[in-house]
């Protein structure tokens, strides 16, 4: 019997090595898929839930995936309707989604960065003088690390908030951690009654939640590459890369952008910013503009907000955060390359260049299909969901962005959707969590040499 166990694990490991080799993205697709079935098994039993009953399938698996995937679509409230031990495995669940995608995500990034010179910028190998794969556990255990330490972070800003506003030791300790992991992971879940409504006014409460979603949003290479910069006395910004630079720039620009746009189109709503005083609606407006990075949180109803508002959060949650971040979404650097890139043929230039960099034009291939499979995938998704469920397109448009850029921001309607609609966000959340990152290895890993090349002929475009 020993024998026959181990023969199945080494085969087991043997066709794990040959898969990593030749696809890392289907070996990133099968573990994301394996966890979450093991999460929707936790969440299954009776004792997971407040009332001792047995969950659904189908709101167990959607649960399961949505915290895995550090979405926060929920469709069921997490504060009443689960136990202790429900909320804990929702927020294991959301620990181990966060650190897989990041663990992940450089995995690929090492191994693709042997290739392309900027992914191996994206993912820190220059910087962090990681360039042999030997070297990796010592990267993840740094990311591991820094992950806990700013969550930790934010919940010691939190807890005594917590304390202030009423809570016992234990509690506050409990609500301080789950908004820490939840927040710098992006996940969006809330431990408790009424989400953070009742914080509206609060800055103690709101400014470390939204720094934690930012920060988190921003990504590890980035992380990485000011922390291992910043040392420097002189000129330390211009030695940062020029994934960093995009990332963030292009986030503050967003950041900007999004908290004029809400608070310009909802300032005279009385159902949302409308009722509130004018520093809340400020830090609202900020808030609201932050969240769309996919972190999923609202001090506000969503489902009172103007028709118009809704339309900037689809584009902001659409664009999400930064590339191998816990944020969903396109990424912002691939909406920085492509408008680089349309600026650069406007202006008749052969190079794209940025920063004093020339970007490669294997990355401007590689946005490009990458906005092209996440605007498909929001396409198919609406048609189905308009056909699945009595909804309108408005409602359903955010619902399905949501899900895919694993935001977790909600009109409401995710909990009245029928289980065929449920199974279909739910396999939305793990395309839009696991597809964008495996396409972006997949294609820049692929290089396909061909021996003899046609003759070139320009087509009519535009």
């Amino acid at each position: 019997m020993p024998r026959t166990w181990g023969g199945r694990a080494l085969a087991l490991r043997g066709w794990v090595d040959q898969v990593a080799r030749e696809s890392p993205a289907r070996l990133a697709m099968t573990v994301f898929a394996a966890v979450i079935t093991l999460f929707t098994l936790l969440l299954l039993p009776p004792w997971a839930t407040a009332s001792g009953r047995s969950v659904s399938i189908v709101d167990a698996l959607f649960t399961a995936t949505s915290a895995v995937c550090v979405t926060g679509l929920v469709v069921v409230d997490t504060a009443t309707y689960w136990s202790e031990y429900g909320r804990v495995v929702i927020l294991l669940g959301i620990k181990i989604g966060g650190l897989g995608v990041m663990t992940l995500a450089s995995l690929l990034g090492l191994a693709v960065s042997r290739r392309l010179g900027l992914t191996q910028k994206l993912l820190t190998a220059s910087e962090t003088k990681t360039e042999r794969l030997g070297e990796v556990g010592a990267l993840l255990r740094t990311i591991i690390i820094t992950a806990t330490t700013i969550e930790l972070a934010i919940a010691v800003l939190l807890f005594p908030r917590f304390v202030a506003l009423g809570d016992s030791l234990g509690t506050a300790a409990w609500h301080a951690l789950f908004y820490g992991v939840s927040s710098f992971n992006n996940a969006g879940f809330v431990p408790t009654e009424h989400g953070l409504m009742p914080f509206a006014s609060d800055w103690l409460v709101l400014v470390p939640i939204a720094l934690g979603v930012f920060i988190g949003s921003l990504g590890f290479p980035v992380i990485l590459n000011i922390m291992t910069h910043r040392r420097r006395r002189h000129h330390w910004i211009r030695s940062l890369s020029l994934h960093t630079k995009l990332t963030v720039t292009t986030s503050l620009a967003l950041l900007g952008g999004g908290a004029v746009l809400i608070g310009a189109l909802e300032w005279s709503n009385p159902a949302t910013l409308g009722a509130q005083d004018g520093a809340t609606r400020v830090l609202s407006s900020i808030f609201a503009s932050v969240m769309p990075r996919s972190g999923g949180f609202s001090t506000v109803n969503v489902h009172e907000m103007q028709p118009e508002t809704w339309l900037v959060t689809d584009a902001l949650m659409f664009v999400g955060g930064g590339s191998a971040s816990t944020a969903g979404g396109i990424k912002v650097t691939t909406l920085a390359v492509m408008l680089l890139a349309i600026v650069s043929e406007a202006r008749g230039d052969k190079d794209t260049d940025a920063f004093g960099r020339r970007i490669p034009r294997d990355t401007i291939r590689l946005s490009i299909a990458v906005m092209f499979m996440g605007a498909t995938a929001v396409l198919v998704s609406c048609l189905a969901l308009l056909r699945l469920t009595p909804f309108g397109l408005s409602e359903v448009l955010y619902e399905v962005i949501s899900a895919f850029a694993t935001v977790g921001l909600s009109t409401g309607i995710t909990p009245e959707l029928p289980d065929s609609a449920k199974y279909w966000l739910s396999g939305l959340m793990f395309v839009g969590r696991v597809g964008v990152v495996s396409l972006m290895g997949a294609l820049a890993l692929r290089d396909r040499r061909r021996i003899v090349r046609f003759p070139e002929e320009r087509p009519i475009v535009g």
